[in-house]
Formats: C-alpha cells, structure tokens, sequence
C-alpha cells in the first residue's frame, strides 16, 4: 500500500487493491481481476516473459541437483521469487542499472547476463563474475543490505551528472530492513531525491528467522514514509502486477510529475518454497505445509492459466517453449563445465605473497597431478 500521502503509484495505472492487500492484477487461477488492467505487453513479450519465468524454475531444478552432485558449490534457490526476479526485470530498460544479491539469479539473466555466466563462478571460474560491457548489471552481493547505499550512490551520481533517465533498481531482502545500511540507503535516497527503486522481496523467512520477527510493523512498504518517499506493496507471485508496478515506479524515478519523489520502496510479497541455500534445512524451522496456500498463487501457473485463457498459449506451443528451455539450459551447463581452467590458479590469490605452507600446498597437489593426472579428479567428481 502506498504510504506517501501526496503520491499514489497505482493513480498510474489501473490496478485491482484494498487499503490492506497488495497489488494484483491476477487472481490465484489466473483470471484478470475486476477494475485491474493488464500491463501494455504484446502477446510476444508476454509469452517471453512466460518463457523466461518457466527457464528460471527449470534451471532452480538443474543447479539444486548439480550441487547436491557436487558438481557446483552452495546455491541459493529462487523457487516462487523468479515471477518477481523476471517481471521486475522486465520493466527495466538496458540502460537501467540492477543491483541484485545472491538469488537474483533470473533477474541477472533478463538484463542480460548468461546462464553460463550464472553457473560458472560456482564452479570456481571467477572471470564468471566479469560483466560483459554493455550489461549493465553489479556483481551479486552476498553480504546483507550492502549493496543500497551503493545503489544510492549510483543513482545520485548519474543525477549529478544530469543522467536521470538511467535508473538504478536495487534487491534485496525482508532480512535486510533489519539492516544499517537499509536505512542510510533508503535515509540519503529521500534526501537527495534519487533515480532509484528498490525492490524489497519479502520471502517471509530470513534464513530461519520470521518476517515477524524483523519488525513491529504491518508492512515492509510502509518503512519508506520515514524517509520521505513512496511505498508500495505488490502480489510478488503476480508477474503481471509486479511487472507494471516496478514499471511505474521506474518511470517516476526518471520523470516525476510536479509533486512527487523519485524513489520508490516496493515490497514483493511472496513465498521461498524452498531453502535459503542448498546448505540449509527449513524444516528445522518451519511446517511442512506451511508453502501450500502460497503455491495456490505460484507465478508460473497464474501467468500460464492467463495465457491460455486469451489464447496466447496452446499445448503445442508450451511443448515447444518446454523443450527451448531444456536445451538452453543444456547447453549452459556444457558450456560451464567444459570452461578450461589451471587448478594451480587456485593458490594465486590466496595471500599478496604466498606462505610457506601455501606453497607445500601447492606442490603437494601438483605431485599428484603429475602422478595420477588430471583425469583422475574428473573421475572422482563423476
């Protein structure tokens, strides 16, 4: 819900809401709901969204199970976040910057990076991390809320610099407004009235601690009335909904109309079905059943259902949208792990100057190299 008295993101446009619940334009099957209008997309761009969210819960599947086979290191999954990861993704321009952190695997991808790319700094490749000169988008941030004040600080550059009509999106999570950081971004983004959005994606759990437990307050959108701007609450397992408020606000944050404040604080509602990291077990802290009623509203079926319903989408079509998204991933995969690489790079950058037990390291592993050879550790692996 919006928390800026003077201004009101959904007086854009015409969406479907109560002063309680977040914006949707989607109902749980995917029927549009009453006075909600559906975002001015052609049937190409929505069946490419469609096809990049359904790419995006393939490829969750894929690197969950190439790490459990040791094949990649700890993944962070993205089940029922990429609706919102694609859509958000979607309302940026390429001259728009994105800030996203661990998870925002889809999102990276919509704005441009590589499957490959996504995969290969889990495989130890650090030029995985290099982002290609006409993407514009940061590295992952794996530390919490960091990236805000940068994204601010961006932002205020570009609008020093009279570049307003680039603006910079920023993720992060529910776990990060309990963060510093959260608040000096959001404090000096009202203040210098910056080009920026940020999209909170609210999962409910912050690792194993409850949405709850972060704050007394009813909603994560309404922190923003403390610095200032506009907050807005979204559907984050609508695409369509989210797509068009991120939208909006993007469009604010380069031309705002007399009275209103570029920046926007958006809270995605929406569900981790799964773990933080492959690394952690939710059912030490939470039921079983507890992603149930969230799944009834999943992204991927909702935009599906809507679809099909306008006859944009058929049986044969799906199949071969399904088989599309098989093979990119495929190939993604090959190409990651054929990635030639020197296990002796492991030991470059540990210190300025190697130590002395680095470097009987570092011979004891070329011995065995030299005597079992490089096959041999591939076969391990295998």
């Amino acid at each position: 819900m919006s928390t800026h008295e003077d201004v009101d993101l959904s007086e854009r446009n015409d969406l479907a809401r109560t002063d309680d619940e977040p914006i949707r334009i989607l109902d749980a099957d995917g029927n549009v709901l009453p006075n909600a209008t559906v975002p001015d997309l052609s049937a190409e761009e929505l069946l490419s969204m469609y096809e990049d969210i359904a790419l995006a819960r393939r490829f969750d599947e894929r690197a969950i199970s190439l790490q459990r086979q040791g094949r990649i290191a700890t993944y962070a999954p993205m089940t029922g976040q990429e609706g919102a990861q694609v859509a958000t993704s979607y309302a940026l321009e390429d001259r728009d910057w994105l800030f996203p952190t661990y998870r925002e695997h889809a999102a990276k991808y919509v704005h441009g990076m590589s499957l490959e790319s996504l995969l290969k700094p889990l495989r130890g490749h650090r030029d995985g991390y290099a982002i290609p000169e006409d993407v514009n988008v940061l590295p992952e941030y794996i530390p919490i809320a960091t990236q805000l004040p940068q994204a601010v600080g961006m932002a205020w550059g570009h609008q020093l610099q009279g570049r307003v009509e680039e603006a910079v999106l920023c993720h992060f999570g529910d776990g990060a407004t309990s963060e510093g950081d959260f608040h000096e971004g959001l404090n000096f983004a009202g203040v210098f009235d910056v080009p920026a959005v940020f999209v909170c994606n609210n999962n409910q759990w912050a690792i194993s601690v409850p949405r709850d437990r972060q704050t007394a307050s009813a909603t994560l959108a309404q922190k923003a009335q403390a610095y200032g701007i506009e907050g807005v609450r979204v559907d984050g397992l609508d695409p369509l909904a989210t797509y068009e408020v991120t939208r909006a606000a993007l469009e604010k944050a380069k031309e705002p109309t007399d009275g209103e404040r570029r920046p926007t604080l958006i809270e995605a509602v929406q569900y981790r079905y799964g773990a933080h990291t492959t690394a952690d077990d939710p059912s030490v802290y939470r039921e079983d059943d507890e992603a149930d009623s969230w799944r009834e509203r999943d992204p991927l079926e909702r935009l599906r259902n809507y679809l099909y319903s306008e006859g944009i989408l058929d049986d044969d079509l799906d199949d071969e949208l399904t088989d599309r998204v098989e093979a990119t991933i495929d190939d993604a995969v090959a190409a990651a792990e054929s990635a030639a690489t020197d296990p002796d790079r492991l030991f470059d950058h540990v210190y300025d100057e190697p130590s002395e037990r680095l470097r009987e390291q570092r011979a004891e592993l070329n011995a065995l190299r030299e005597k079992y050879g490089d096959d041999a550790f591939s076969e391990v692996l295998e």
